[in-house]
C-alpha cells in the first residue's frame, strides 16, 4: 500500500506526489512525512501486526541549549509537562493513559526532550489529544505550586540516581572532564542542585515559550493506524497551536578530534570496589566513522565475547566487570565509555596497562573477519529489535528527523552498519582509542564513616554499568 506525502495547508491535505516505498535495507518498513501549517513535522509508519499504536513527540531542546546558572531546566520541564495542562489537571495525563490500557513516559538528553505513549490502537486519539493539550496550554496550568512540586521531585531524583549511589556521579564527572568549561555538553541533563534551586517560575515559562512550539517538534505515530484518520486527528488537535520563531541556535559543540592529553581525576568514595572509567572522544553521530567506532567498541568491549572482557575477566581475572559502549552525540564528539570494576585487591594500574595493551594490539592488527561478522550481527540485532517495536521505531523516526533532518535514515541504519569495512574500524581505533584522547576516572574505596550502613554492595555492582544511560536521560 502506498501513501502520499502530504502537507497541511489551512486544514487541507495537499498531496505532493511522493509515494512511500520501502527503501533498500529498510526491511520492508515504510514511513511517510507530513508538515502542518504551523511547522509541526509528522512521521507516520503503518504496522498492523499487533493492535497497538505508539505516539512519540521529540522537542528539539536538551541540556546543550541551557546556559550557565540555569542547568537542569530541560529535565525539570520534562517533569512539569506531566503536572497538568488546561483540560488535564494534576496527574491526569498518567491516569488517562494508564486507564485506557496504555503506557507512557518522557526523557531528557543533551540534545532533545521526548514524550511517548503506547496505546491500544482504538485509544490513539486520546494520546494525540493529550499531547496537543499540553503543547498548546501548559502555561495556563503552570504555577508556583507545580513548580515547587516538580523541583523537589527532580532534586530527589538526583539524590537517588547520582549523589547517593556508588559511582553515581561518574558520568557527570567524566562529561565535565571530556568537554571543557563553557562547552554546551560540559554539564549533564540532571543539572546542579544550586541551579535547580535558582530556577524561577518565569524561567520555566520563558523556556516553554521558546522551545515548546510545534515548529520545534517532530511527532511520529507508528502501529495499527489509518494514516488518513490519524492525520485528521493531528490536524484537529495540533493545527491551531501557534508556532514560535524566537528559538536561539544551540551553541557550537565542535572540538578537535583529539583531546591532546590524558585528563585524570581520582575519586575517593565509599564504593564496593576499585573502578577504572574512561571516556574517549569519538566521531559525531550520523557519520560513517561513528558506525565504525561503534563496531570497534563492540569488538573490544561489547559483551562477554569481547576482547577486553576476555582479557580482564576470563583470562587475567583482574576484573569482575568490563565493558565498552558508545554514547552517540550529534552536536559534539561522541564518547566511547569504558567501565571496569576490579577484582579483589587488584590495583588500577594493572587494569590500565592491560587495556592499553589490548587497544594498541587492536590498532595494529584491526578486527579479525570473525570479530567483524560477530560485531555487525550484534549491532544488526540491536537495531532490528529497536525497529521491530512500534515504540522503538517511533523514537528512531523522531531522532533522525530532529537530529539529521531525515526520518527515513532510521529505516536504513542497519545497512549502513553492515557496509563498514574492517579497515575503517581499525582506522578509527588507531586514530582515537589512544591515551592522549581520553578522560580517566579512578575510584579508590574508603572505609564508611562511623554509623554508616555498609550493605550497599549488591545494589552498587550494577549501578556504574548503567549510569551513562541513566545520566543521558
Amino acid at each position: 500500500m502506498s501513501t502520499t506525502t502530504a502537507f497541511a495547508i489551512e486544514g487541507t491535505y495537499m498531496p505532493m506526489g511522493h509515494t512511500a516505498t520501502a527503501q533498500a535495507g529498510s526491511g520492508g518498513l515504510t514511513a511517510t512525512e507530513h508538515r502542518l501549517a504551523n511547522g509541526l513535522r509528522v512521521v507516520l509508519s503503518e504496522d498492523h501486526l499487533t493492535p497497538v499504536a505508539a505516539v512519540c513527540l521529540w522537542y528539539d531542546v536538551g541540556s546543550r541549549h541551557e546556559v550557565k546558572g540555569r542547568t537542569g531546566l530541560a529535565h525539570l520541564f520534562e517533569h512539569l509537562m506531566f503536572q497538568g495542562s488546561a483540560q488535564v489537571k494534576g496527574n491526569g495525563h498518567f491516569e488517562l493513559v494508564q486507564g485506557a490500557g496504555g503506557s507512557l513516559n518522557g526523557t531528557t538528553s543533551f540534545e532533545r526532550t521526548n514524550y511517548f505513549e503506547t496505546m491500544p490502537a482504538h485509544q490513539l486519539e486520546l494520546a494525540l489529544w493529550l499531547e496537543a493539550d499540553r503543547m498548546g496550554s501548559l502555561l495556563t496550568a503552570l504555577d508556583e505550586e507545580s513548580m515547587e512540586n516538580q523541583r523537589d521531585v527532580v532534586k530527589n531524583e538526583r539524590r537517588q540516581r547520582y549523589d547517593n549511589v556508588p559511582y553515581g556521579t561518574a558520568f557527570e564527572k567524566l562529561t565535565a572532564l571530556s568537554y571543557p568549561e563553557g562547552h554546551p555538553y560540559h554539564h549533564t541533563p540532571i543539572g546542579s542542585m544550586a541551579d535547580l534551586d535558582a530556577a524561577t517560575l518565569e524561567d520555566a515559562r520563558q523556556f516553554f515559550r521558546t522551545y515548546y512550539a510545534p515548529n520545534n517538534a517532530v511527532l511520529s505515530v507508528v502501529g495499527d493506524i489509518d494514516p488518513e484518520q490519524t492525520l485528521a486527528w493531528i490536524e484537529k488537535y495540533f493545527g491551531s497551536i501557534p508556532s514560535h520563531d524566537g528559538k536561539p541556535a544551540p551553541r557550537d559543540g565542535s572540538l578537535p578530534d583529539i583531546i591532546g592529553e590524558e585528563l585524570r581525576e581520582v575519586v575517593e568514595e565509599e564504593v564496593p570496589a576499585r573502578a577504572l572509567m574512561a571516556a574517549y572522544r569519538l566521531p559525531e553521530d550520523g557519520t560513517r566513522a561513528s558506525d565504525a567506532a561503534d563496531l570497534a567498541l563492540t569488538v573490544l568491549g561489547g559483551g562477554e565475547s569481547s576482547r577486553i572482557y576476555n582479557r580482564l575477566v576470563r583470562r587475567d581475572r583482574t576484573a569482575v566487570a568490563a565493558g565498552f559502549g558508545l554514547l552517540r552525540l550529534a552536536g559534539a564528539p561522541s564518547l566511547g565509555w569504558l567501565d571496569v570494576k576490579t577484582s579483589g585487591d587488584v590495583e588500577v594500574p594493572v587494569i590500565e596497562a592491560a587495556i592499553d595493551e589490548e587497544l594498541a594490539r587492536f590498532a595494529e592488527e584491526g578486527p579479525t573477519a570473525e570479530e567483524m561478522e560477530r560485531a555487525q550481527a550484534q549491532l544488526e540485532r540491536e537495531w532490528l529489535d529497536r525497529l521491530g517495536t512500534v515504540a522503538g521505531r517511533a523514537d528512531e523516526l523522531c531522532r533522525y528527523a530532529v537530529l539529521f533532518g531525515d526520518p527515513q535514515l532510521a529505516l536504513t541504519a542497519v545497512s549502513r552498519v553492515l557496509e563498514v569495512t574492517a579497515e575503517e574500524v581499525q582506522e578509527v581505533a588507531k586514530a582515537r582509542l589512544r591515551p592522549d584522547n581520553r578522560a580517566v576516572l579512578v575510584y579508590e574505596p574508603v572505609a564508611p564513616a562511623a554509623g554508616d550502613a555498609a550493605d550497599d554492595t549488591e545494589e552498587a555492582a550494577a549501578a556504574g554499568a548503567d549510569e551513562n544511560e541513566e545520566a543521558a536521560k
